[in-house]
Parts: C-alpha cells; sequence; structure tokens
C-alpha cells in the first residue's frame, strides 16, 4: 500500500469518526431539548391544576375546613411552580415558551376562610404581598427548592384533593352545581394532563440518561455542563370519585 493510499484511508477513518461524534452531539442536544420543552410543558400542567384547585377552594362549595386545606396546598404548589419554571424556562430551545409566571387572576383575591381566590382584586392581600400580580417565589430566604422538594409540593396536592373528594356523593353534590361541575370537570381534565405531561417528560429523561452513558460521549464528555436530567416523581394517582380519564368531556 502505498503513501497516497494510507493518507487516504486514514483520512476517510478520521471523517467517519468525526462523522459519528457529530451525530452523537447532535442526538444529544437534540434530547436535551426535548427533555426542557417538556418539562415546561409538564410546568404549565401543574400550575393550571393548582389554579383550578385554588379556585374550587374559593368558590365556597367545599366546607370550611376543605377548602383551607385545598386552598393551602394549591399555594405552596403555585409559589413551587413559579421557581420551578424559571429554572427550567433557562434550558428551553429558542422559540419555545411558556405560561407567564405573574398570574393575577389566581393570585390576586382570599376567598372564604383565607383560601386563595380565583380573580379579583377585592379581600384582603396575603402576607408578603402575593396578591399583587407576581407570584410568591418557593422557599424564599432560603433559595429555591430542589426538585425532591418540588415533588413533595406537588405530591401532597394531589393527596389534599383526594382526601378532600374522596366520596363520590361530594363529588356528585358539587356536580349538582352548574359552577361546581365546571370546577371539577376543569379539574379532572388538568389532572389528567399533568400525568401525561409527567409521563412523556420521564420518558424524555430516560433517553438523554441512555444517550449520555454512551462511551464516546462520556469520554468526549459531549455533554458539556448541561446537569444530568431527571425524572419526576409526583403523586398523581387518580382520584377514585373523579370520572375515568376515558369518561372525560
Amino acid at each position: 500500500m502505498t503513501w497516497s493510499e494510507v493518507t487516504v484511508v486514514v483520512v476517510a477513518a478520521l471523517l467517519l469518526m468525526l462523522w459519528s461524534v457529530w451525530l452523537a452531539a447532535s442526538r444529544l442536544d437534540r434530547l436535551h431539548r426535548k427533555v426542557a420543552a417538556s418539562r415546561a410543558v409538564l410546568e404549565n400542567q401543574l400550575v393550571r391544576r393548582a389554579s383550578v384547585a385554588a379556585e374550587l377552594a374559593s368558590s365556597g362549595l367545599l366546607d370550611p375546613v376543605s377548602s383551607v386545606l385545598v386552598g393551602e396546598a394549591a399555594w405552596a404548589a403555585l409559589s413551587a411552580g413559579a421557581e420551578g419554571r424559571a429554572e427550567e424556562l433557562a434550558g428551553l430551545p429558542p422559540g419555545l415558551t411558556a405560561v407567564p409566571t405573574g398570574r393575577t387572576a389566581v393570585l390576586g383575591s382570599v376567598g372564604p376562610s383565607g383560601a386563595p381566590g380565583a380573580g379579583g382584586t377585592d379581600g384582603p392581600t396575603p402576607v408578603g404581598g402575593w396578591g399583587t400580580g407576581a407570584a410568591p417565589v418557593a422557599g424564599t430566604g432560603t433559595g429555591a427548592l430542589d426538585q425532591a422538594e418540588r415533588d413533595q409540593v406537588e405530591s401532597e396536592l394531589s393527596r389534599t384533593i383526594r382526601t378532600a373528594l374522596a366520596e363520590p356523593d361530594e363529588v356528585d353534590v358539587l356536580r349538582a352545581d352548574e359552577r361546581g361541575a365546571e370546577l371539577v370537570a376543569a379539574l379532572s381534565a388538568a389532572w389528567y394532563r399533568v400525568h401525561l405531561a409527567r409521563r412523556f417528560h420521564n420518558e424524555a429523561v430516560v433517553q438523554a440518561q441512555r444517550m449520555r452513558r454512551k462511551t464516546l460521549v462520556r469520554l468526549l464528555r459531549l455533554h458539556g455542563h448541561a446537569a444530568v436530567p431527571t425524572t419526576v416523581e409526583i403523586d398523581d394517582a387518580w382520584p377514585e370519585a373523579f370520572a375515568q380519564p376515558g369518561e372525560l368531556t
């Protein structure tokens, strides 16, 4: 084999290696973008669910104890959601957007028994000025919630709602009221979308984690300084008193 032939073989091998590296880097970048986008969708759906729960708590349709408990859990989820979106939106690809952090329609007032209201400006403003339209920041004074704490807050909202609406008869009473039927339907739909969004996000995370474990990616550190994506593990078990997802309209 002549030197020219050896040179051609070496150049071809290098080009093949560079092409393989480029493919791996491109795929990893797409997976990271997919994770960021799916997380933004999940954040939006979690905020939607918490907003509906807050509106239900302030509607006067629940008993006073349930209203306070659901309202507090919804406030905690909305507060954590504000910080969670700020963290996740930093990694979004250009052109993707999410729900704004200000939610005057949800955080503007306090309903009966101190539960957060669904809109308007009447009524006392919660401590800290949360009724000004700026979403409260989780962990004020101590930094943002980590993923485990955020998951716990969302799980607590799920458990609180399931406890407050545990009896089918109570849900039937809510549905007998026009406003109650609207809120229950909205909460059911939001809950179902949370379940779907979390499943899609976790699938994207698993794909990205699998790609990051490949030898070529680890040796060349193609992931750069990007953090390892993690799954969202929250309790989003379906409330037994609600209509099954296939029955939602």
